[in-house]
């Protein structure tokens, strides 16, 4: 059975609708990133595959306070590589893929040593995956693991600490290539 809306009615539920939309407008704008711009400083990370937003031919390039700017969290934990718990802090890998648009389902980290390490994106928001910028309270220099380096928070879960997440952990970060 087809319900008769009169002319008023159906007048005053469109404006409703139309006024609810135009106010709804000036925050979906905000919530849309601006656009990335170019680095002013040395260019520290280079992001490059399935991503919507650039600053370079096909690549979103970052120095540090492009990076240090989407927002920094820390944590400490134990690792391998260090002799008792470390802080860490840097950009939570899941904003920062956000921040270019990544629309994949991995990551290939690359290092300034060639090493290379595919990485599920799922990681990133399931464990609060970090590429640290720095180690307690310092910038990480490139011969002593930076100067990005994707950390795990290993003492948040038992899982993690095992080799499968280690060796995700790349330090020398210098390029990704999201898949």
């Amino acid at each position: 059975m087809t319900k008769f809306i009169s002319r008023r009615g159906f007048a005053a539920r469109f404006f409703a609708g139309a006024a609810v939309s135009a106010a709804l407008l000036p925050a979906a704008r905000t919530a849309h990133a601006a656009a990335l711009t170019r680095p002013e400083g040395k260019v520290v990370l280079t992001i490059t595959g399935r991503i919507k937003e650039t600053n370079a031919e096909g690549a979103a390039e970052f120095d540090i306070a492009m990076l240090e700017a989407i927002g920094m969290k820390s944590f400490t934990t134990a690792t391998p590589w260090f002799t008792g718990p470390v802080t860490f802090e840097g950009v939570p890998m899941a904003a920062l893929l956000d921040r270019v648009g990544a629309m994949g389902e991995t990551i290939t980290a690359r290092a300034l040593n060639d090493y290379s390490i595919d990485i599920p994106i799922e990681d990133f928001r399931k464990y609060n995956v970090i590429l640290a910028l720095k180690r307690d309270g310092a910038y990480m220099p490139v011969k002593d693991k930076g100067p990005l380096f994707i950390v795990y928070p290993y003492d948040s879960d038992p899982e993690l600490k095992h080799q499968r997440f280690y060796s995700r952990s790349a330090w020398q970060v210098a390029r990704m290539i999201v898949k």
